[in-house]
């Protein structure tokens, strides 16, 4: 299990959400966002961990939102961190941007096209945050022991290890929920990230998505089993400056997370 500030993610404990627009695209989207996941998550007592990229690295072309400038949103996500006392999660791309994050964010994200970069791995795990390391597209879950090997190598064991599907042809995932089964027994919590996971990646000049089966993929995994659930969710998707396709609707997320809280409760006997 890891202590995430007041609470404790293991795949045998209640599940918690990691949710948030995709990107930090201003002050304003981000405090009503994280205001109103705040609200419903207390609500339902359903832990809860702010997440949005402060710069979006890994985009489809050269004329995509890659953010707003590191220094405006990095102090953003700190306002979210105080502001609505909530754990901050983001991701981060090469080693020297940890000490822009360390005093904004409690668990740094390893991006999943980057899930192999001893570097980064290393980085991560020195840095003594808690680390999530997104399972690149390209890769068998069994192989995530050695991404999560290179991290606990450096003594820090906080590791969170999130599928987010898998490359299925051209511009196509798939999820093989066999694989949060096969993460589980590498010994770290598991997360499924049902948006990422619907995506069509580089369709045209930006990712598409099939925002239709997030909520079919996201009940499937809580029958499986995990320690949490990860959405990116937006107040207005089709508006959104990164993955407008595959962001989940603000409004429609507390009638999914009713479901998913009792699937979790059924299945984990709570």
């Amino acid at each position: 299990m890891i202590k995430i500030k007041d609470f404790e993610a293991g795949n045998k404990n209640p599940f918690f959400l990691i949710a948030g627009p995709c990107v930090v695209e201003n002050k304003k989207i981000a405090f009503d966002t994280a205001e109103e996941l705040k609200k419903i998550t207390t609500k339902l007592n359903i832990p809860f961990v702010y997440k949005s990229s402060y710069r979006k690295a890994n985009r489809t072309s050269l004329s995509s939102f890659t953010g707003l400038g590191d220094e405006e949103a990095i102090k953003i996500l700190s306002e979210v961190r105080k502001e609505f006392d909530v754990p901050v999660l983001t991701d981060f791309h090469s080693p020297d941007e940890i000490n822009l994050l360390n005093d904004a964010v409690d668990i740094l994200q390893i991006p999943a096209f980057l899930c192999r970069q001893t570097d980064l791995l290393l980085a991560a795990g020195k840095s003594g945050k808690i680390v999530n390391i997104k399972k690149g597209q390209f890769l068998a879950p069994e192989d995530m022991k050695h991404a999560a090997d290179k991290v606990a190598s450096t003594g820090n064991k906080n590791i969170l290890l999130t599928e987010r599907g898998t490359t299925f042809g051209y511009h196509n995932l798939v999820v093989d929920m066999r694989s949060l089964i096969i993460m589980k027994k590498i010994g770290y919590p598991v997360i499924m990230d049902a948006t990422h996971s619907v995506q069509l990646p580089s369709a045209g000049n930006q990712s598409g998505g099939q925002p239709e089966f997030i909520k079919p993929l996201a009940r499937a995994a809580a029958a499986v089993g995990i320690s949490g659930l990860f959405l990116e969710v937006h107040p207005e998707p089709e508006k959104a400056l990164s993955d407008a396709a595959s962001q989940f609707p603000l409004r429609e997320l507390k009638e999914l997370l009713l479901i998913i809280k009792e699937i979790d409760s059924l299945v984990k006997g709570l």
